[in-house]
């Protein structure tokens, strides 16, 4: 399908046109071939060799992601999100110094805490959403990579990306963000002036809480991504057809699963900031938000699907109020169709940053009326 004639959305319906040439199916078939015969002066006229660094399922999903973030070097897809993020750390030469935020997603986090350093990195955690704290901590000549989370989980937390990208080309550094959240239905950071782009897939490009995986995608095909694309193939963290298939079939429905996910989780936050029982709501949507005029000038078609809110009572409260859910599942992860209610502070431990009265709430496409009804019960139960 040409990509100049029709909207993201229509070509990520069409899976880009990707039509099987043998059948004419309107969904190609899962390719699961390992290896690949060569031709008679043993090249691969194919363009396949070895399942490890490439696959054809793998690349349709590639192209339609490539082109919903707008990036012109394409994507790489990785088996988890973890998989995708410490990639573009490991990319950077021994000795470089990283700046990356104080709140951020806690796996991740802690990666940059306990494993980097072995890599001959140096990280140092600034609040991200300060232009003037990621400035004085650069550190000339030695920072190469500034990592963004946009909004950040689970605070949300908006850093001005354009403004972000400009600081750190101007020492010389790359500027990645994870925008996993945000999902190019809202932001595009390449767009931005960002150079990588990171998403945990099994968030809400697939949608249906079955597929781990993750995806780089850059703004220039230089040497940097050179080395993402080297260690991708060496340690064989590329996604599995089966898995990239499902996330093909999660992207013909994305645009309309983000915009309904959006427009309920603005609905939502607004009502939970009246509730009597709710101390705050963090939400970029709401006005009141540290963020919300940075995000308002970023972010298109609303401001995402995840909520936090602070319960009036403290942990226990907090605590006793996910317990009392009937609608909203305890359970980890994001962006899923169904609504999930989690305990973060619970979850990442001592030394977490989350205040330890915070629920982290993932919007599905559930009735609106209905999740509000439930959450209100909860909140009245866990009150006794």
């Amino acid at each position: 399908m040409d990509k100049t004639t029709y909207s993201p959305r229509t070509l990520a319906v069409h899976a880009m046109g990707a039509i099987d040439p043998i059948t004419k199916a309107v969904v190609p078939p899962i390719h699961v071939a390992t290896t690949y015969i060569r031709d008679e002066d043993n090249a691969y006229s194919s363009g396949y060799c070895y399942g490890r660094p490439d696959n054809s399922t793998i690349r349709e999903a590639e192209a339609v992601l490539a082109h919903l973030e707008e990036a012109e070097a394409g994507a790489l897809l990785f088996g988890s999100g973890m998989a995708a993020a410490t990639a573009v750390f490991m990319a950077l030469e021994p000795g470089a110094h990283v700046i990356a935020p104080k709140v951020m997603y806690w796996a991740l986090r802690r990666w940059l805490f306990e494993d980097a350093p072995a890599l001959g990195l140096s990280v140092t955690f600034v609040e991200m959403d300060s232009l003037a704290q990621i400035e004085a901590a650069i550190r000339p000549g030695k920072t190469k990579l500034i990592w963004a989370e946009v909004p950040s989980n689970p605070l949300w937390t908006i850093t001005d990306i354009r403004a972000a990208a400009d600081l750190a080309h101007a020492h010389g550094a790359l500027f990645a963000v994870d925008s996993t959240v945000a999902s190019p239905f809202h932001t595009r950071p390449l767009t931005l002036g960002a150079d990588v782009v990171m998403h945990s897939v099994s968030k809400i490009l697939n949608g249906h809480s079955d597929v781990i995986g993750g995806v780089l995608m850059a703004a220039k095909d230089d040497a940097y991504w050179a080395r993402v694309k080297r260690i991708r193939s060496a340690i064989g963290s590329i996604l599995g057809p089966f898995e990239a298939f499902l996330l093909m079939r999660g992207l013909r429905t994305f645009h309309l699963r983000a915009e309904a996910q959006a427009k309920a989780a603005e609905a939502l936050a607004k009502r939970f900031a009246a509730h009597p029982l709710v101390a705050q709501v963090l939400y970029p949507g709401l006005p009141q938000h540290p963020g919300h005029d940075v995000a308002a000038a970023q972010m298109e078609n609303g401001f995402g699907y995840m909520i936090s809110i602070r319960v009036s009572g403290g942990e226990a409260a907090a605590i006793a109020t996910a317990a009392k859910v009937k609608l909203w599942k305890r359970a980890t992860s994001l962006g899923g169709v169904e609504s999930l209610i989690e305990h973060r502070a619970s979850i990442e431990g001592p030394g977490t940053p989350c205040p330890s009265d915070l629920l982290r709430l993932s919007i599905g496409i559930e009735d609106v009326e209905d999740l509000f009804n439930d959450m209100d019960q909860a909140l009245k139960a866990a009150r006794g």
